[in-house]
């Protein structure tokens, strides 16, 4: 009974019968597994490996194996078989010892809880955790990339800003070299890492996840005094941290809360197209070479198109192996690294890991221009680019970000901006939302007049005379040969950026980027210790005399009866000029132009004390710069409403508001004494709708 139960038990497990099979030629893959397909078992995997082996020794193609081979063609093909399984195969080069597997993930494991304000996350390789929120970032094994920048194991902690003002930034971990260590050996050393990190339980339960290639990051509450003086004013907590109501409180969302940040979609983060990265790699391998010296790359493109998000970016894949960037910043509305109104340049040696109001630098040179466009000036705005322009001394790679109007006279001022900078890269946007804008080829440039400059067919046929380049001052190599520009490398890059503006809030969202750009500057104002957030009525201010500093209101014309009018309460730009002002005895000093002078930094007029003949400035800017300080610039940048009306600890009437107030009035508008025209208020009054298309990446 029991041999018949064990033949049956035989019979279920192997269904073709033996004897049939062996009648049948030595060289023909089974054809029952071409006749029924279907899933097969370890061993018969294992057979069709060997018979596939013997066939590829003995020169025998597998795909003719339905040909029955018979006869002496049969008996020579058993020979080549045979000869070919005792030969000795020839001795090869030792290969490399294989990568161990990894397997791919499609999800990213919870992350764990380890301690107050504190948790740990695994990542398999290639994936990403896309967050929003502000935390400190630690690399606790691994390698993982930020926003561009390479966080190793052993590098200190980086402050990772994911505002919802902009492109909700990812961890993601990436490629490492591999060490010459067994998995068990490697789970030995990550077990010993965790230790001082996650309880025994929560390291058993990671170490389920973990694989050769994976990254481990530790993120801890990140609580800092600028970010805690903006999230301060009411209706802007929503900037760093948003909670949806739920029913469900999950222990993943419990444990991100603790830190301060909230997972979200991928598709809610940053999304770079093909064309981006390409360009990227590019400019760093360019950068990284110094063959030709170092690279100058202009950005240039409409509004709201990436320009900005592609720049840092590239700052910080280029400090992946550069140490230091010069940054020079022409756009006077969406600054990077200071308020609004300023052209700039810098030296950049950290990352840039969050938008522009959360790292607010102090820069290698600054001029204040004082408005947020230069459609009224554009001989001074060239003129102040020329002077911080000549601050550069070619030690590192320069990046020039420019403005987003690139239509009639602003596509005209940058042509001008591209010979006088001689970039050495232009990187040029486009996308099927923005206007049509001409390919800045070297030609086109070359064969096109700006608004200074002259094209060189015009120049070298008719001998034009530019009395507009007198005035722009240019150097003796500029002057004695100035048809001669050199070119440059077009990199036209397709944008396809996630954006959130539309032609209808556009001026709306940029005035609330703006205003958050002066609050994160005046961020600095608060104390070290970001527990408690200082009013700034309750910070005491410099005290400076009338005729210690000269005074100019760059944006419009006001008489000398009503200066203190508008200085008062007003966003200031502290300046150096080289006139001497010491020798005034009573004051306002009054400047008739506008210098062109160096910035030091901004501040606050808080107050004027008529009688004692004070200014009473607010700034962070450290003594010993402010004693250079003698020109005080006054512009079209405002301060921010909730400063005035949302100061904590005010009792009674808030100074410097009214509600008793006509905006028909000359002055009453942005720009003091201005009044709209009657072809401008006909063109407001019969707005054209427009049709724009939705577009979910840019």
């Amino acid at each position: 009974m029991a041999d018949s139960l064990l033949l049956v038990k035989r019979g279920s497990c192997r269904f073709m019968p033996s004897r049939p099979r062996k009648a049948r030629p030595q060289f023909i893959l089974s054809r029952w597994l071409r006749c029924r397909p279907r899933s097969l078992r370890w061993c018969s995997r294992r057979r069709l490996r060997r018979r596939l082996l013997q066939a590829q020794a003995a020169g025998v193609d597998w795909r003719e194996s339905s040909c029955l081979v018979s006869g002496a063609a049969g008996e020579a093909a058993a020979r080549r078989l045979k000869a070919a399984v005792r030969r000795p195969a020839p001795a090869a080069a030792p290969a490399p010892a294989p990568a161990p597997a990894v397997p791919k993930f499609t999800r990213v494991p919870p992350p764990l809880p380890a301690g107050p304000g504190r948790a740990v996350l695994l990542l398999p390789l290639e994936q990403s955790f896309v967050f929003g929120g502000i935390c400190r970032v630690t690399c606790l094994y691994g390698q993982v990339q930020v926003f561009g920048f390479n966080i190793s194991q052993g590098q200190p902690a980086r402050e990772v800003f994911s505002a919802y003002t902009n492109s909700l930034l990812s961890i993601t971990a990436v490629h490492y070299p591999m060490p010459e260590k067994s998995k068990k050996e490697m789970k030995r050393e990550v077990r010993t890492l965790l230790r001082a990190h996650l309880l025994r339980d929560n390291r058993r339960r990671l170490m389920k996840y973990f694989f050769p290639l994976c990254s481990i990051v530790l993120l801890e509450r990140l609580k800092t005094s600028t970010t805690e003086f903006i999230i301060s004013h009411p209706g802007l907590s929503y900037v760093f941290f948003q909670e949806t109501p739920t029913s469900h409180l999950f222990a993943e969302y419990l444990t991100l809360k603790s830190v301060g940040i909230r997972r979200n979609k991928r598709k809610n983060g940053l999304q770079l197209s093909k064309s981006v990265i390409s360009a990227v790699d590019e400019l760093v391998s360019v950068a990284s070479e110094e063959v030709d010296g170092c690279p100058v790359i202009l950005v240039c493109g409409g509004q709201d198109i990436g320009k900005s998000t592609f720049n840092r970016y590239l700052i910080n894949q280029l400090l992946n192996s550069i140490p230091c960037i010069d940054y020079l910043e022409c756009d006077l509305g969406q600054t990077e690294f200071t308020p609004p109104g300023c052209i700039s340049l810098f030296s950049i040696t950290e990352p840039v890991l969050g938008p522009p109001f959360t790292h607010q630098r102090t820069p290698q040179k600054m001029v204040y221009y004082g408005k947020t466009s230069c459609k009224d000036n554009y001989e001074h705005y060239i003129e102040i680019i020329k002077y911080v322009f000549s601050s550069y001394k070619r030690e590192s790679p320069l990046i020039i970000n420019t403005m987003g109007w690139v239509t009639d006279n602003g596509l005209l001022l940058l042509i001008d901006l591209i010979r006088i900078l001689s970039p050495s890269h232009v990187v040029q946007f486009s996308s099927g939302r923005s206007k049509y804008m001409p390919n800045l080829t070297p030609d086109y440039v070359d064969d096109t007049d700006g608004l200074y400059t002259k094209s060189r067919p015009k120049i070298r046929d008719r001998g034009f005379h530019l009395p507009e380049a007198e005035n722009l001052e240019f150097v003796d190599d500029e002057r004695e040969s100035p048809v001669v520009f050199a070119g440059h490398k077009l990199m036209c890059v397709r944008s396809e950026f996630t954006f959130r503006k539309t032609p209808r809030n556009r001026e709306s969202h940029n005035r609330v980027l703006r205003e958050l750009a002066v609050l994160g500057y005046l961020g600095k104002l608060q104390p070290p210790d970001p527990k408690s957030v200082s009013p700034l009525h309750g910070l005491t201010p410099y005290q400076v005399p009338f005729n210690a500093v000269a005074l100019r209101i760059t944006h419009a014309d006001v008489a000398p009866t009503h200066i203190m009018y508008a200085v008062n309460a007003s966003w200031v730009g502290l300046c150096k000029i080289q006139d001497d002002v010491r020798g005034y005895v009573n004051g306002p000093i009054l400047l008739a132009q506008t210098p062109l002078c160096d910035c030091v930094g901004f501040g606050i007029c808080r107050g004027i004390d008529m009688e004692k003949r004070l200014y009473h400035i607010l700034t962070p800017v450290p003594p010993e710069e402010l004693r250079d300080v003698n020109c005080l610039l006054i512009g079209a940048v405002s301060i921010p409403q909730c400063v005035f009306k949302s100061q904590r600890g005010l009792e009674g009437t808030i100074p410097y508001v009214t509600t008793d107030y006509d905006f028909s009035l000359p002055g009453a508008r942005d720009k003091i004494g201005a009044r709209d025209s009657e072809q401008n208020y006909e063109e407001k009054r019969y707005l054209t709708p427009k049709l724009y298309r939705k577009i979910n990446r840019y």
